[in-house]
């Protein structure tokens, strides 16, 4: 960007703004399946948007110069508590920042030379994350292939003298499964460790699922061995991002989570969070949506999720050559084809302008597309079961992706490293996929065929490269 001589006029920006997103995926209307969450609500995002825009100057980085931050956090907070069993809370970024605050804080408490996590394979990376930022190992687990599950009695077996914390999902991202919270966190107490329950995405969604009439298991702070829980808002409490919460049931263990220095001879410096300076803007819109919605709109809206919800495993198991993964108790539907190749299923459904999002196999889980049923799903699951359906007659007709001979060998045996980005670039462009500026948004079944060929090092070294060569 070369920066203008002189001001730009507002109205140019917008205009701007609106040609950069031109590829954008849309944020509201239920046809993105992933990354965006959406009540089908305008005045709930109006009041969010308006409160994130109020406090979008304010900042967080010193509660006593800002009393507004303080009490909308302690409501924020307070609310969470409330729903999922109590603790003492974090407001943070997001989900991934929540993760990294509660394995510092069980790292910071054990006080172990070599720490480890014990996690399910399916628990979110953002644990391969934390773990790779504070200098942990991670003993990931294997889940129960037909329910997907964590068994408890492998997590019983990973935990050595050395696990700082033990981990559960509920759910899991990956199928949406809740994992066996009650008999993992009695596993974690009987060995003196520490458990989390990664509620990210369904610490605002099951109990109102429950309260809408669904068999949800416990899961939160009440169950006896979970020590910390983290929960986004700006999931399933639809919030705009980033608004995520971190529960301790020990306000001790929460101060292992905090930061200070007095080692310098500026300003004091104590952080809550990974982040210093930040704006409240976000903290704003969660306290606005919040009581926007209220509990009778979270509960309408867990109703009309838990029906779409339905209707969508039932107008899968319809159609010729899918099948849904394990039994889901939240509003998370992952979905694997036999005699349909997945990806192309992906692309064909993208090109009818839905987007659905491709999972790779990874320790015996097979490929599969991944749905996020929100509260506007309802209204346009019809629509969305004809895309799938005729998606997957298409990709039936079409076959699966066939890769150049040698290709995926040739890929894996690249010393990625020695290549520039350009080089990169014209290796993708190979294989049809271009990644230059402003060509929009590529076909990816090659891609992801490509990526589920390759052991999980070599797909992590060909996305870090593809990440470079976007932005240049």
């Amino acid at each position: 960007m070369n920066l203008p001589e002189t001001g730009r006029p507002v109205g140019d920006l917008l205009a701007e703004i609106a040609r950069l997103k031109r590829h954008d995926l849309p944020v509201r209307g239920g046809q993105v399946t992933a990354y965006v969450y959406d009540t089908g609500r305008p005045a709930a995002h109006e009041a969010a948007a308006r409160a994130y825009a109020e406090m979008l100057e304010v900042n967080a980085l010193d509660p006593t110069a800002f009393p507004s931050v303080v009490e909308m956090e302690r409501q924020v907070v307070g609310a969470v508590a409330d729903l999922l069993g109590g603790g003492h809370g974090v407001f943070t970024s997001g989900g991934t920042e929540s993760i990294m605050l509660a394995v510092k804080a069980a790292r910071d408490t054990a006080r172990r030379e070599r720490p480890n996590l014990v996690v399910p394979v399916t628990a979110h990376p953002a644990f391969h994350k934390a773990a790779h930022y504070l200098g942990l190992t991670v003993r990931a687990v294997p889940v129960d292939l037909g329910t997907y599950r964590v068994r408890p009695d492998a997590v019983r077996d990973a935990i050595d003298d050395d696990t700082v914390l033990v981990v559960a999902s509920a759910p899991s991202y990956p199928q949406g499964v809740v994992d066996p919270v009650t008999e993992v966190a009695a596993v974690a107490a009987a060995a003196g460790v520490p458990c989390h329950v990664d509620a990210c995405v369904g610490g605002w969604l099951l109990p109102w699922l429950r309260e809408a009439g669904a068999a949800v298991p416990p899961f939160d702070l009440s169950v006896p061995g979970v020590t910390s829980l983290s929960c986004d808002l700006h999931k399933y409490g639809y919030a705009p991002k980033g608004a995520s919460v971190v529960l301790f049931a020990d306000p001790a263990m929460r101060r292992r989570a905090y930061f200070a220095s007095a080692a310098w001879p500026g300003y004091t410096v104590v952080n809550a969070t990974v982040q210093s300076s930040r704006s409240a803007g976000p903290l704003g819109g969660a306290w606005a949506t919040l009581h926007a919605l209220g509990r009778q709109g979270y509960v309408e809206l867990a109703r009309a999720t838990l029906e779409a919800s339905a209707a969508l495993r039932a107008g899968l198991a319809r159609v010729p050559g899918l099948r849904v993964l394990g039994e889901p108790e939240s509003a998370l539907v992952a979905f694997a084809g036999d005699g349909v190749d997945v990806f192309t299923l992906a692309d064909e459904a993208r090109a009818r302008g839905w987007f659905l999002q491709p999972q790779l196999s990874y320790a015996g889980i097979p490929a599969n597309l991944h749905i996020t049923v929100t509260g506007v799903t309802l209204a346009g699951v019809e629509a969305m079961l004809k895309v799938i359906a005729e998606s997957a007659g298409a990709a039936r007709r079409r076959g699966p992706v066939r890769l150049p001979e040698g290709l995926v060998e040739l890929v894996a045996g690249l010393d990625l490293d020695a290549l520039t980005d350009a080089e990169f670039a014209e290796l993708a462009a190979s294989v049809g996929v271009d990644l230059r500026p402003g060509s929009g948004q590529p076909e990816m079944a090659v891609v992801n065929t490509v990526l589920d060929a390759l052991p999980a090092a070599s797909r992590e070294a060909v996305l870090v490269r593809f990440l470079s060569v976007l932005y240049g």
